[in-house]
């Protein structure tokens, strides 16, 4: 999903703002691989913390001691984690934003927190995911506007990315937060102090129709912005709002693990065709935004 996300940005959105790319073809592969490293680094230390929580939610998918030795987990983690800030700071540097660098260095640091401490937080893991996978837009966004003039087509631009921020930070807060619901066994084994242990599966899951409550409203409002553009609203309203209202009435009668880890994959759907969603920018009067 991750570099799904990124192609399209530069690929399908940004391009129908700019004729020129600032990144040339290489240097944006140098920025998808540094990500990419960085990102599998973070689920590689997070299985790490996670093994004895993980024989409990999922021993059918566990990877660490199974697969790999802790100690080759460890290794993988050091070697994808370098490579990602090397080719970070070498793309920061060569397209003269040095001080770009430090999006790569704050992200390996919060995730290796993220993964020893601040999941355990109510919420406050849920959230630091959500705003790093909303990173993955807002990078490509910021290395190829970061020279262009100010100019209307810029200001579409940010709002556009401003939608699918929110998108992306919505839909990943809320499956973030189902996530802690299904692994609640294993998470009180560590003591843990998520949403689900702290206020029950139920009033989580409530938190989560909540959010997904916000997204909905977003969405129909963003659709009602762009109701001349009817290829895009009825893309819209076919994969992406319809799913979302089932998912959220699935959501309000869910009570057990399996039902929960079935919305959890219908969430990704959704969140899939929303990404997909760039590519209809090519056939939508820029003037409508």
């Amino acid at each position: 999903m991750v570099l799904l996300t990124m192609v399209l940005t530069k690929y399908a959105l940004i391009k129908v703002f700019f004729d020129n790319s600032h990144l040339s073809v290489f240097q944006f592969f140098i920025l998808v691989f540094s990500v990419l490293s960085i990102t599998a680094s973070g689920y590689i230390i997070n299985d790490v913390f996670d093994i004895n929580a993980d024989k409990i939610n999922k021993p059918q998918k566990l990877f660490i001691e199974v697969l790999v030795t802790k100690k080759k987990a460890w290794i993988f983690y050091f070697s994808g984690t370098l490579f990602g800030f090397i080719t970070g700071v070498y793309i920061s540097l060569t397209t003269q934003l040095p001080y770009y660098s430090f999006y790569f260095i704050g992200t390996i640091g919060i995730l290796f927190l993220y993964s020893k401490y601040l999941k355990k937080i109510a919420l406050i893991g849920n959230l630091t995911i959500a705003v790093l996978c909303t990173l993955v837009i807002y990078l490509v966004v910021e290395f190829e506007s970061a020279y262009f003039i100010k100019n209307s087509s810029l200001v579409s631009l940010k709002i556009v990315f401003v939608a699918y921020y929110i998108f992306s930070f919505l839909t990943t807060l809320i499956r973030e937060i189902i996530k802690d619901i299904e692994d609640i066994n294993g998470d009180i084994k560590l003591n843990a102090h998520t949403l689900p242990i702290l206020i029950g599966r139920k009033r989580a899951s409530k938190v989560a129709f909540f959010f997904a409550t916000v997204l909905l409203f977003g969405l129909l409002l963003i659709l009602q912005l762009l109701h001349k553009e009817i290829i895009f609203v009825t893309y819209g309203v076919i994969f992406i709002v319809i799913p979302l209202v089932y998912f959220m009435y699935v959501l309000w009668k869910t009570k057990s693990k399996r039902e929960y880890s079935k919305l959890s994959k219908l969430l990704k759907i959704i969140t899939f065709f929303g990404i997909i969603s760039m590519l209809l920018f090519n056939f939508i009067d820029l003037k409508n935004i």
